[in-house]
């Protein structure tokens, strides 16, 4: 890049010192407003003009050289804004807003009793422990079991109790083999 001599004159100085020393505000101007006179509709060369008094009014000025406006009417009994029926209608909106919730809340307690009582319905059902079925032949064997613990010495005094046991097991596995076919 080239190189740029700066020079720094006296008057440079004085100039950036003086803008911050005075703050260059420029102030608006107002204008003075001129009221303008309403258009009034242009009017047919057939048509008849309808006075109704305004013009007269129009024609006369205060001293200053401001026109005097036309009268404003007002009407004197403007109906009251109802504020408490607003207010009237907003607490029917929460009160029935409320009952919904009410409601709601009532419809959910219920929904959760039922869905309580089923899913312990169905914990029930599902792990139900199986009821045991009696053991075929267990009074036999207790009869042999308690002769053999009495009569260590002498086993042939159980011996009828034994074939017993054996026959009953014959007959509890002949009546599970039609069964199981």
């Amino acid at each position: 890049m080239g190189d740029f001599p700066i020079q720094i004159s006296t008057r440079l100085i004085d100039r950036l010192t003086e803008d911050d020393e005075k703050v260059k505000k420029r102030t608006k101007k107002t204008k003075t407003r001129v009221p303008r006179e309403p258009r009034l509709p242009e009017t047919k060369v057939d048509q008849p003009q309808i006075s109704d008094g305004s013009e007269q009014q129009k024609g006369t000025s205060t001293g200053t050289g401001w026109a005097v406006p036309p009268p404003l009417f007002m009407p004197v009994n403007q109906p009251p804004y109802s504020v408490s029926a607003e207010l009237d209608a907003i607490r029917s909106v929460v009160k029935e807003s409320e009952n919904v919730v009410e409601k709601l809340r009532k419809q959910e307690k219920n929904m959760v009793q039922e869905v309580t009582q089923k899913a312990k319905d169905l914990h029930d059902k599902e792990f139900k422990i199986p009821e045991p079925k009696p053991m075929p032949c267990s009074v036999e064997s207790n009869a042999w079991m308690i002769c053999y613990k009495e009569n260590t010495n002498d086993l042939t005094k159980c011996a009828s109790l034994a074939q017993n046991f054996a026959e009953c097991a014959r007959r509890v596995r002949q009546l599970a083999k039609p069964a199981d076919k």
